[in-house]
């Protein structure tokens, strides 16, 4: 009876005492090795992008019902781990993430704040686990291209706007490395968000067990092997700033791996010396990269998987012998003949998740480097609403950036056939 009414009292008392609830957190990830930990628990998880999460979570331009059930289906079929983007940047442009969370430099949109804070507190219910990039090397959230046009290097050239082109705009993020008040600009974005208390959990994000980690960028890279210098030492600082704000969760680069390093795996390697970097990552984008063809699926797909093989295993090797883990954190394939309707089948893309998660379930049984995946991604009840897929603001978010036809390389709550393929590999790393 007395342990009881103890009980009763302590339950009482922690309803109203932020301390006392900051305790019952789920476990914090950690790294030992070459693998994540939950606690004292081996940690390997398949989890999706949801870059547009705290967008769908705003007040003014989201849907928070649809927002939760999302989290919910996630829950359902075990998925955990979500990515999110905490941004974009400036969001003047077409192709653009609008409306931007830092809409001008150092000026942000309090509505979508409140939005980043309600998705992470909601995922907190739910013990799911964040990690959230801070900038992005393409147009599409502004990111790096849009601290170089704060900073008078000239319009940012979108790819997708005449004349401009992807070598154009490539050349003109280059610059970033050598633009000093870009990089103290992101440094203070960086500042700002990590430095920030959630006002629905009251809680400190440097103190907030729901996020896993903080990653510096959605794939930054090089762009020249001249710049591997200058980039290498913004890297190092960048990492070290994060590290020194946080020494709680883990942090990553976000890179692609070899395609980010001038395709020469020796460049991923030296450009992540750092020990402040946790863990390594890896994306796999077989179409962009030539290797699948949806018109020619039977013959493509087989050279796809072989070819994703060989980039997972120099990618594991640079892992084991920087002795820490590695998540394929972004791949993706369309649908039959790039359809962007829900209904259309994924056969094809379901092979190639199983063919990843097969290569991670084979990894953890073995202790190995490769931990995790993060399947690009999770569009949930968004929908295309034009023929050619072309977003614009106050249209349903899909995991399909906005320069990109929505519904390309979108899992939507409809696709059953995939998420229980998430759902078995899920169950099998949580046994």
């Amino acid at each position: 009876m007395k342990k009881s009414l103890l009980k009763i009292i302590v339950i009482l008392f922690c309803i109203g005492n932020i301390s006392c609830q900051a305790q019952k957190q789920q476990p914090r990830i950690t790294v030992k090795g070459t693998q994540f930990f939950k606690g004292d628990k081996p940690y390997s998880y398949i989890g999706t992008n949801y870059w547009y999460g705290s967008l769908l979570a705003s007040k003014k331009v989201g849907d928070r019902k649809r927002l939760l059930r999302e989290l919910d289906l996630m829950q359902k079929n075990g998925i955990d781990n979500l990515r999110i983007l905490v941004g974009g940047d400036g969001g003047k442009y077409d192709y653009t993430v609008r409306p931007a969370l830092q809409y001008e430099q150092g000026k942000y949109d309090q509505d979508l704040l409140d939005g980043l804070d309600f998705l992470i507190s909601e995922m907190g219910k739910r013990k799911m686990y964040a990690v959230l990039f801070l900038t992005n090397n393409w147009e599409w959230s502004g990111g790096m291209s849009q601290y170089l046009e704060w900073s008078g290097k000239g319009a940012i050239p979108i790819p997708a706007i005449p004349p401009n082109t992807w070598p154009q705009y490539m050349a003109y993020t280059e610059q970033f490395y050598s633009c000093e008040s870009c990089m103290e600009a992101l440094n203070n974005h960086v500042k700002f968000i990590m430095g920030r208390t959630n006002v629905y959990t009251q809680r400190k994000y440097t103190e907030d067990n729901t996020i896993m980690a903080w990653q510096v960028g959605n794939e930054p890279r090089l762009f020249s092997v001249e710049n591997e210098a200058k980039f290498t030492v913004w890297l190092n600082n960048i990492v070290n700033l994060m590290d020194s704000l946080d020494k709680n969760h883990l942090i990553s680069t976000g890179s692609e791996g070899l395609n980010s390093s001038n395709d020469k795996i020796e460049i991923f390697e030296r450009t992540h010396q750092n020990p402040n970097i946790d863990y390594l990552t890896m994306h796999i984008w077989p179409k962009n990269w030539n290797w699948f063809k949806a018109d020619d699926a039977e013959k493509t797909l087989p050279t796809t998987l072989e070819n994703a093989g060989k980039y997972i295993d120099a990618h594991i090797a640079v892992a084991n012998h920087l002795k820490r883990p590695i998540i394929i954190e972004e791949f993706g394939l369309p649908r039959e003949n790039e359809s962007l309707v829900s209904t259309t089948s994924v056969t094809n893309r379901d092979i190639f998740y199983n063919y990843i998660f097969n290569r991670v379930a084979e990894s953890v049984a073995k202790n190995g480097a490769l931990q995790a995946a993060n399947f690009w991604g999770f569009g949930g009840e968004g929908k295309a609403v034009t023929a050619d897929g072309k977003w614009k603001p106050g249209d349903p978010l899909t995991t399909d950036p906005p320069q990109e036809p929505q519904g390309l390389n979108s899992v939507f709550s409809s696709d059953k056939s995939t998420l229980e393929i998430v759902k078995k590999y899920n169950l099998k790393f949580k046994k």
